[in-house]
């Protein structure tokens, strides 16, 4: 019928209660409303339900029966609707009507309404899906006695309003109020020069208590409030001399509700008989420190004023920054990324074109808190003798060379430079190892030794609880499920944190009693440390428990942190809350009674500290449902909001309302830092978007690290970053999947068929969709990871079908689709000795009659992108995956050795845990990627939820660039004075050997060897030659200059260099220090 819909974001307001589930609706576009003060005044307020029952004051009354004809202008699309009447609470909600696939229909003149529609049953819970005029609003749920509002804005184009009626049908009223837009906006007088304004003025509209004004740039997408007022008049004296700007008014009627715009009208804020100025030019960089960077050009003589521009890519949008009379400028930023700057001269005909880009250097340096590691080096009897392998650390030196022990002796002629990995020929199981770093020429002492391992796997003792019977005489056992690692004892090496599922678990959707969940710490030997037990007023599932282990306070130990409840016992037999307390109802939900927060202590499971649980439950109904289902959807992470240290985040919902909030722990408390709540107002667009998981990332480059919450994504200080209005989703990968593009990148599936894009590739900072697939159908599964060579970057897929379908769509990180045929969608891994990433699954036995039922044997495949075929690496049936058809491994991460990952899988018992490493031999050397922090912390969080593999901060891929070394420390940082000579630093001579050196005068009382220093050169490590010991309190560092050079890239002007040393005592010294470049 050729209708049109504009839409404002939907308002969520509640009569007794409120619950909804709709996401995505599009911010407003201008349009020209046809509603006006003498319209048609018929009553457009509507109660159903049958012909017997009341009718509210002041509604017409739609009996089921009504069927829609021309004459009467409103009835049902099809005649069979059904009605109730409950008979309370009032004569509005007390009835309904029943029209689930039917439709309601009224005819009204063409304008602007909002619609208010009423949802819900005085004795039953109640979920309704409505569309209007085209538009899909989403199921709205509501338990019990609640009543649901739900009242988008809409226009309609052919006088005539559809409302479509789904899923269990109910609508107890329908209300329309007309939104009658300002009209004959104009502009009565326009004012150039430094100081410019434009006056507007428009009719009045009855009944108005004000109205906003907004105003659009020539170029942007979104228009902006500018100011408000009572009176049809307003002056924008924020306007800027030179630009054309886009203008619309709406008023706000006395119920505070605003209409859709006016007509659009456009405004010069220039003089077009004058000659615009010419482009300026000679952009230069004056200083840069770690909060600020100066920049001048030349001056432009008929300019008045400049303006400047910012863009954190030359390629990118430059946002408009100020004004400045001065052929200068000082920005006040955090330098911890590159930007860029452009500068336009402006006089009353207009502004200039843009300069050419000016790059700025990266001077704001922060250094992150991570885990203080041994080498863990690895010795795996093969074929070919025994293959070692060990770690390279993030506080290593570039240079840095091992040798290798057997037995005492050692076994390479020349030091090891190259990988981290070896293969000793005369090696035997027998056989002892250890491996000696090399620093600055000299070998340092003795390592722990290591045995050899007969295979490429170890097993973890493990110490099942024993089962139970629930009260409704229900008996389950215990399975191992998810693990974790940290380091709980500070000895370098890393325990098993392991969570114990009862076999009658259950999703949140599914009713029923659950056994206790249990939380064991084991060494690596399978010493059980401790064991927690979390009671029985915390339910079993996938999505309940969400555990976090690192170290939060920074005492070189790792805490464990989890939801708890009255019942839970730490590992000393305290008891946290009421120990009787059992707050279970008749369907197995946990739905009443408190929640907490607890810190353990790593080493001894005790508890440290216990805090009210936040995102409390408060109203159940809040979140999607009654019965306790999108309540209790818990997710958990780790997030360096400070760029720094790291701090807890907790958060509840997304299939609705989300959640999200972040503590510290320190000194043995715990402090919430802030909280975000999709329903407060400005967030709602943030509702609906979360996923079955998280992840955490520097997204904006700010070096602080954002909550990606599935299809939006929250800042750093707990406000939002962005909403793609994509939907829920099953699983997301986060990195920097397309080196050729700057930042990060996130690869999602969503679930809503009626999604425009089933897979989405979008900018990690501001969410825009890079590229996109609409698939029309819930796509449950995809993996982002560089698995083909052919083509720069990760490649990306998604299922077509079933949890386990091998077709669908691969596509390159530019969207480009390779073929129909994909790899398994499961986990990626790091495991051969190229860079290319393997598949980690699982063969999942579905068949009832099987004894292998339920258990998937675990495997790891290659994609052969040649064939579209799989080559399999590792299959091992006496061990099984978690999670039934998700197939996750307890935990998959960068344990032993070298960079590659090791997988942990549970025997088909449960009687222990299975560690696989590698034994392919690999010349690629890489830092450990547990030192990389954003690795680091998906480690931390893959337990959460529906598991998802790592990605580190860093694209680590086919083709890639050096592996960075991060800037992190491992123990206490100190101040150092820095003086780095000489002052000025004349690089246009290239062919120049004079070094730079770095004179540091270290902490005091830090003795010892010095083992690294290196200068943090615009974002780039460059390490330098040490002189000297920790001992003599003050050292001199030289600097390879054509490294600097490099690391310059043509830079000039003052800037702050920051200076990063690592003693071998575990302190890490940090300083900074001014230098003048010319290059």
């Amino acid at each position: 019928m050729g209708k049109r819909l504009t839409k404002k974001l939907a308002v969520l307001t509640s009569a007794v209660m409120l619950t909804s589930v709709f996401s995505g609706v599009a911010p407003f576009a201008a349009t020209s409303s046809t509603v006006h003060a003498n319209a048609d005044t018929k009553n457009l307020k509507f109660d159903f339900g049958s012909a017997s029952s009341p009718v509210a004051q002041g509604y017409e009354q739609v009996a089921n029966t009504f069927v829609y004809n021309s004459e009467k202008g409103f009835g049902f699309k099809n005649p069979g609707a059904a009605e109730r009447d409950r008979g309370e609470p009032d004569d509005l909600l007390r009835d309904f009507a029943l029209a689930g696939g039917n439709e309601f229909i009224v005819d009204v003149p063409n304008g602007d309404y909002l619609v208010k529609i009423m949802t819900g049953d005085h004795i039953a819970s109640n979920r309704t899906s409505f569309s209007i005029e085209g538009t899909s609003y989403g199921s709205i749920s509501s338990s019990k006695g609640k009543y649901t509002e739900l009242s988008p804005n809409v226009t309609v184009t052919d006088g005539q309003l559809n409302v479509a009626i789904g899923e269990n049908g109910r609508i107890n009223s329908l209300e329309m109020i007309p939104m009658i837009a300002p009209e004959e906006l104009e502009v009565t007088d326009t004012k150039l020069g430094a100081e410019s304004s434009v006056s507007l003025k428009w009719n009045e509209v009855e009944g108005a208590k004000n109205y906003n004004v907004y105003r659009k740039q020539e170029g942007e997408a979104n228009a902006v409030k500018v100011g408000s007022s009572e009176t049809a008049s307003f002056i924008d004296t924020s306007a800027q001399l030179g630009f054309t700007y886009h203008y619309t008014v709406t008023q706000i009627n006395s119920s505070d509700i605003e209409s859709t715009p006016s007509e659009e009208i456009t405004v010069k804020v220039f003089d077009e008989t004058v000659q615009a100025p010419s482009e300026p030019n000679g952009l230069s960089l004056n200083k840069a420190t770690s909060d600020s960077v100066s920049i001048s050009w030349s001056p432009i003589n008929d300019a008045v004023m400049y303006y400047v521009y910012r863009a954190k890519a030359e390629e990118g949008t430059y946002s408009f920054l100020t004004t400045t009379t001065k052929p200068s400028f000082t920005d006040s930023v955090q330098t911890t990324t590159n930007y860029f700057y452009k500068v336009s001269a402006v006089n009353l005909g207009g502004f200039s074109e843009l300069s050419q880009p000016l790059k700025t250097p990266i001077s704001n340096v922060s250094i992150r808190q991570m885990e203080e590691l041994t080498r863990d080096l690895v010795a795996v009897k093969v074929e070919e003798g025994v293959y070692l392998s060990w770690r390279l650390l993030g506080t290593d030196p570039e240079g840095i060379s091992f040798n290798l022990y057997r037995d005492g002796k050692r076994v390479n002629d020349k030091p090891i430079t190259s990988s981290t990995n070896y293969v000793d020929s005369l090696g035997s199981a027998d056989s002892t190892y250890e491996v000696r770093e090399i620093l600055n020429g000299k070998e340092q002492g003795v390592a722990d030794e290591t045995e050899v391992l007969s295979n490429q796997y170890f097993d973890i003792p493990l110490q099942k609880p024993e089962g139970g019977t629930t009260p409704d005489g229900v008996e389950y056992t215990y399975n191992a499920n998810d693990a974790s690692v940290g380091d709980l004892d500070g000895d370098g090496e890393y325990e098993i944190i392991l969570k114990w599922d009862p076999s009658n678990s259950k999703d949140n959707s599914k009713g029923g009693y659950t056994g206790n969940v249990f939380i064991d710490a084991y060494k690596q030997d399978g010493e059980l440390l401790w064991r927690l037990d979390l009671g029985k007023n915390i339910r079993a599932g996938a999505h309940y428990t969400q555990f976090l282990v690192y170290d939060f306070d920074g005492n070189g130990k790792s805490e464990v942190v989890m939801k708890t409840a009255d019942g839970t016992k730490d590992a000393e037999g305290n008891i946290i809350g009421d120990g009787n307390a059992d707050y279970r109802n008749s369907g197995g939900y946990v739905l009443s009674g408190p929640e907490y927060l607890t810190v353990f202590e790593g080493e001894t499971g005790k508890a440290l500290t216990t805090t009210d649980y936040y995102p409390p439950r408060g109203n159940v109904n809040d979140w999607g449902d009654g019965y306790g289902n999108r309540v209790d959807r818990f997710l958990a992470g780790v997030a360096y909001l400070d760029g720094k240290t790291p701090s807890i985040i907790m958060a509840r919902g997304y299939y609705t309302r989300a959640v999200i909030a972040a503590y510290n722990f320190k000194d043995g408390n715990l402090t919430k830092l802030w909280d975000f709540d999709s329903y407060k107002a400005g967030n709602e667009k943030y509702s609906g978007q979360g996923n079955h998981s998280l992840s955490i990332a520097d997204l904006d480059g700010d070096g602080k690290d954002e909550v990606i919450y599935g299809a939006a994504a929250i800042d750093d200080d707990g406000t939002g970053l962005h909403s793609t209005g994509l939907g829920h989703g099953d699983a997301q990968h986060v990195g920097d999947l397309d080196p050729t593009r700057p930042g990060l990148e996130i690869y999602g599936v969503h679930e809503n068929r009626n999604s425009p894009y089933g897979l989405s590739f979008r900018d990690g900072e501001t969410g825009e969709i890079i590229w996109g697939i609409h698939t029309g159908r819930d796509t449950g599964r995809g993996v982002a990871a560089d698995v083909d060579p052919r083509y720069p970057g990760a490649e990306a897929w998604a299922i077509g079908g079933a949890w386990n379908a091998r077709t669908g769509g691969i596509y390159t990180a530019k969207g480009e689709k390779i073929g129909d045929t994909i790899p398994t969608s499961n986990f990626a891994i790091w495991w051969d000795g190229d860079l290319l990433r393997e598949l980690l699954d699982h063969d999942f036995d579905e068949n009832a009659e099987s004894p292998r039922y339920g258990l998937g044997a675990a495997k790891i495949d290659k994609w052969n992108p040649e064939t579209g075929s799989l080559e399999n690496l590792l299959t091992d049936t006496e061990i099984t995956s978690s999670n039934w058809t998700k197939g996750n491994p307890a935990l998959q991460a960068d344990l032993l050795g070298d960079w590659r990952e090791e997988a942990i899988w549970r025997l088909n018992d449960s009687s222990a845990l299975r560690v696989y490493t590698t034994t392919d031999v690999t010349e690629h050397r890489i830092p450990t990627l547990m030192h990389d922090p954003q690795y680091r912390v998906a480690i931390a969080w893959q337990n959460v939820g529906y598991n998802q593999p790592p990605h580190p901060s860093y694209f680590l891929g086919h083709d890639m660039e050096e592996a960075p070394f991060p800037r992190i420390y491992t123990s206490k940082v100190e101040d150092a004075k820095v003086s780095i000579q000489p002052e000025t630093l004349n690089l246009k001579s290239k062919g120049g050997k004079n070094s730079v050196t770095v004179s540091v005068e270290l902490p005091s009382n830090e003795g010892g060897d010095v083992k690294a220093v290196k200068l943090i050169v615009d974002g780039k490590s460059v390490f330098g030659e040490v002189a000297g010991k920790a001992s003599e309190k003050k050292i001199n560092v030289k600097f390879n200059r054509q490294e600097l050079i490099k690391a310059f890239d043509g830079m000039n002007g003052e800037i702050e260099i920051s200076v990063i040393g690592y003693l071998d005592s575990g302190v890490t010294f940090t300083g900074t220090d001014m230098v003048k470049v010319i290059h």
